[in-house]
């Protein structure tokens, strides 16, 4: 069995757009005629240069291959051009290919993926949601409404999470690292105290940031949040600054997560080892893929961390991080998307039920992909699958900033 065909979808989710501006599907088939679905999560450069990247890593490291030899294909992209360090474009390429050779091998071999990651540690997994509008509420005055948050997080809870995200925290600037305005710091506490009243103890707080403070302003809005215990304080400063970040977590009494925008062993292992996060959040489409992966849940073990795998991509992505979850013993939750292209997408194959999700039985990543609804849907724009805001925090007038993928508006 050999790795043969490459060809690549870049599909954009219809309004309200959950998940991002578009989502770069790849698809392997081998010369015995299986085929393989990944999933190639967001990058540092537009999808048209994306595509190329993706068909150079598959050309140079992996065509021809046989498709169990997943190691060795790592090693031989991890270490292109004499690199051998993390390369965030090159392993979000490498990673999506990588998951579709685990859907391969599990079609070859009638198996679930994760029966070949060491098998079934666990038989469901716990999901969380981040916060979206219900459908009476307005797009524009959500963000800024603990009302409207706490609205939605009791519909979450009625329907069976038992964790709920929200970022309310204002601008993620391109300009690195900003102290908090005391707006953004009371919005915070708003949501935090809306929230923790409308569910009460039924659900578990994230409060979700995206790398947007300096070390000091991400203890002052964390010392603020404390009173309402929240599960976890995400990625409060850039995740360039290792020993910044466990300075963060050493003074605020909060659990710090963070992963999302880190790839492969070599930048997890120093969180780990620095103490600068207790939860790990790896996305599977740019951070080495499946096996990769399961190497740094090992190394987490050893520090007696959590993993949590994120997600904020596509439903084949989200497939790759049930099958990590379903095998390894330190899995805490996994982020979830609840929207009908989602579903469509893979035929419904995987769903959340009562806050829940079961790991599928069938062959390889137990998905069925339909390849007709996502070509159907291609990607005309031109910004990037997330985008950081230029413009300054608002210090004078506050911030209603939506994230780095606004919903569109029909």
């Amino acid at each position: 069995m050999k790795l043969r065909d490459l060809d690549i979808i870049v599909t954009a989710p219809p309004a309200p757009g959950w998940g991002g501006r578009y989502w770069i599907l790849v698809k392997l088939t081998t010369d015995d005629g299986i085929v393989g679905w990944g999933e190639c999560y967001a990058s540092s450069v537009g999808p048209d240069a994306m595509r190329a990247v993706i068909e150079d890593v598959f050309a140079r490291h992996m065509a021809g291959e046989n498709p169990e030899n997943i190691e060795l294909m790592f090693r031989r992209a991890y270490s292109s051009g004499f690199t051998q360090r993390p390369d965030l474009t090159v392993m979000g390429a490498f990673s999506g290919l990588e998951i579709a050779c685990w859907d391969i091998l599990g079609k070859a071999r009638n198996r679930p993926v994760h029966a070949l990651l060491g098998g079934r540690m666990n038989d469901r997994i716990r999901a969380y949601t981040y916060l979206y509008p219900l459908p009476h509420h307005g797009l524009d005055a959500f963000w800024t409404s603990p009302e409207m948050a706490a609205e939605s997080a009791l519909d979450c809870v009625e329907r069976g999470f038992t964790a709920v995200k929200f970022d309310p925290a204002g601008p993620y600037t391109m300009r690195g690292g900003h102290m908090p305005g005391m707006r953004d710091i009371s919005m915070s506490v708003a949501f935090c105290k809306a929230i923790r009243a409308a569910v009460g103890d039924r659900a578990d707080l994230l409060f979700g940031t995206h790398g947007q403070f300096t070390t000091a302003g991400a203890i002052r809005l964390g010392q603020a949040l404390e009173p309402y215990s929240p599960l976890w304080f995400e990625e409060p400063i850039p995740p360039d600054a290792v020993e910044e970040m466990a300075k963060v977590a050493r003074a605020v009494r909060i659990p710090v997560a963070t992963g999302e925008r880190l790839t492969t062993k070599a930048e997890f292992a120093p969180i780990l080892r620095s103490g600068a996060a207790s939860i790990l959040q790896p996305a599977l489409g740019r951070a080495g893929g499946i096996w990769e992966m399961k190497k740094v849940a090992a190394i987490a073990e050893v520090y007696n961390a959590q993993i949590a795998p994120h997600f904020y991509a596509g439903p084949i992505e989200w497939a790759a991080n049930i099958h990590l979850a379903a095998s390894i013993p330190n899995i805490l939750m996994c982020e979830t998307i609840e929207t009908p292209f989602h579903d469509q997408l893979i035929g419904g194959t995987i769903r959340v039920e009562d806050g829940f999700i079961t790991p599928p039985t069938t062959p390889g990543l137990g998905i069925e992909v339909d390849e007709g609804l996502a070509r159907a849907h291609p990607y005309t724009g031109d910004g990037l699958h997330l985008q950081m805001q230029e413009d300054p925090c608002n210090y004078a007038d506050g911030n209603n900033f939506e994230g780095g993928a606004p919903a569109p508006r029909d």
